[in-house]
């Protein structure tokens, strides 16, 4: 007898429906066929297992597993529940009237016990596109695949569970999540907010203008002046998460397997910090199995990229790319998966090797040459992708011992939204540009107009200041953040006279 079950592969950040067909006659082997994995075919020590622990038994005749369609590879455990489910029905030990109404995940421990999976949100999504009933999966992960809606989510803990109720003798009522309710109370649930930051006023206008205008940021200063902290509270101020966007991110976090038990809707935006000794494949995605890496788990959030120069220079040139295109392409090959990377670049470092170089109290000890040469681990094309460079200043004994209430993140988030408004309405013919600092270079020069004087003004910047030829598109899309942030329908002078001064890497002679 053939008996069909359903499950499904993840590829990228979507899903493709699989087919398992499981097929018991004459003879004494065991075949699983359909380019399995290792793990795949490791199943069939666990799924004997469980299903002796459950009191039946595995048929000692020819069993034939094909995984459809076979020119798709199948990795990972999550295959066990639906191979075992199949071969009790194709051997006749069970009757399962619903059994290809349902998809079916989850891995088996050799008790019959379920443990949680990776990806089953693009799953849940996957079956409800196809028009099946339900969705069974391990209990763990009922609530993330319960955010799709008009599907059965039915969470089991054991093997058992699961043929009791395909049997129809246990009633398990489906999973359900309000989850725009779930999304709507979580979107204010702010761990760091931008009151706990005494002082460092500078910074937290710069901090406003990137969140705005969707720029990337650097920050440099001696340690313990607060760029970490800055950094943290960055996610704070940005405009709330959309709920198809929310519904992207999490896509990405259940692929990688990094929501955890239980885990629902991400209503935040992400923040990630990778530490500066990771791999260029940790950080953009990649390896044997295809997996997300750090720039895509920061999707629609912040990538914060803490000591930038001591990142190994390969790890930062993989990073250009992503930057401009806000996806990455992973190709082998066999194979080619997207995955997206939209997100916010913040980068802090040290002046120099000891920290304390243009310090205003504290003497630099490097020698000469030294602080050119670690400035210069950034390279030009890195530096030429991030519009905003901000000094960072050590706060003052006065500032951080002053009672005055510092301005809260949400009444910043108010005027960065607003910000926003302005150009999702200038954008509105371009779905792919919602932010300045996504704007191409021909439509700067047509948006970020300016007046004589501001043509006189910056001349005069570039001139003094020894601005390089790259600072002159980036100062004119901050400039038009600003603008927006003054509800300005022009840039005006002091538009542009602020925007100048976030451009300290640029000056001829900085470190010189």
């Amino acid at each position: 007898m053939v008996a069909k079950t359903f499950g499904s592969a993840v590829s990228g950040v979507d899903a493709k429906l699989i087919t398992i067909e499981v097929n018991v006659g004459q003879g004494t082997n065991f075949y699983m066929v359909g380019l399995p994995d290792s793990a795949v075919k490791e199943s069939q020590q666990r799924v004997e297992s469980a299903l002796k622990y459950s009191g039946y038994r595995m048929p000692r005749q020819k069993v034939v597993i094909n995984l459809a369609p076979a020119d798709i590879r199948k990795e990972g455990s999550a295959y066990d529940l639906p191979i075992a489910l199949g071969i009790l029905k194709a051997s006749e030990q069970v009757n399962f009237p619903e059994l290809e109404s349902y998809v079916i995940m989850g891995e088996l421990s050799l008790d019959g016990e379920l443990r949680p999976v990776k990806g089953v949100l693009p799953i849940a999504i996957e079956a409800r596109k196809k028009g099946f009933k339900g969705f069974i999966l391990p209990k763990e992960n009922a609530s993330e695949a319960s955010i799709v809606n008009n599907l059965d989510i039915i969470g089991v803990d054991k093997l058992q569970e699961a043929i009791d109720f395909l049997e129809g003798e246990l009633n398990i009522p489906p999973i359900v999540t309000d989850t725009r309710d779930i999304f709507f109370n979580s979107l204010e649930n702010y761990e760091f907010d931008f009151a706990d930051v005494q002082g460092q006023e500078n910074i937290k206008r710069a901090m406003e203008i990137a969140a705005a205008g969707g720029h990337n940021v650097i920050m440099i200063g001696p340690p313990g002046a607060g760029k970490t902290m800055l950094a943290k509270r960055l996610p704070s101020i940005l405009p709330p998460l959309s709920l198809q966007e929310a519904l992207e991110t999490t896509k990405i976090h259940s692929v990688a397997g990094r929501l955890g038990k239980n885990a629902s809707l991400i209503a935040q935006r992400p923040f990630r910090s990778p530490h500066h000794t990771i791999s260029d494949v940790a950080l953009v995605g990649g390896g044997g199995n295809p997996q997300p890496g750090e720039i895509s788990l920061s999707h629609n959030g912040v990538l914060f990229l803490d000591e930038l120069p001591e990142f190994k220079r390969t790890v930062l040139e993989v990073m250009r790319q992503p930057l401009e295109e806000r996806k990455v392409t992973i190709s082998r090959a066999k194979v080619s998966v997207d995955y997206p990377a939209n997100f916010m670049l913040i980068a802090s470092m040290n002046p120099c090797p000891c920290g304390y170089y243009n310090h205003p109290e504290k003497e630099c000890v490097c020698g000469p040459g030294v602080v050119q040469r670690y400035l210069n681990k950034v390279s030009g094309p890195l530096l030429d992708r991030i519009d905003l460079h901000v000094e960072v200043t050590p706060v003052k004994f006065d500032e951080m011992t002053s009672t005055r209430k510092s301005e809260s993140s949400k009444s910043i988030r108010d005027r960065v939204v607003l910000g926003r408004e302005i150009q999702m309405e200038r954008f509105k013919n371009n779905p792919d540009i919602y932010c300045n600092a996504m704007m191409p270079s021909h439509m700067v020069k047509e948006i970020c107009s300016i007046n004589d004087a501001g043509k006189l003004l910056l001349k005069t910047a570039m001139e003094r200041l020894g601005l390089s030829a790259r600072a002159y598109d980036r100062i004119l899309k901050v400039s038009r953040t600003i603008a927006d942030l003054a509800q300005a329908p022009d840039i005006k002078v002091e538009h542009l006279a602020e925007a100048i001064q976030y451009r300290s890497l640029d000056r001829e002679g900085w470190a010189g």
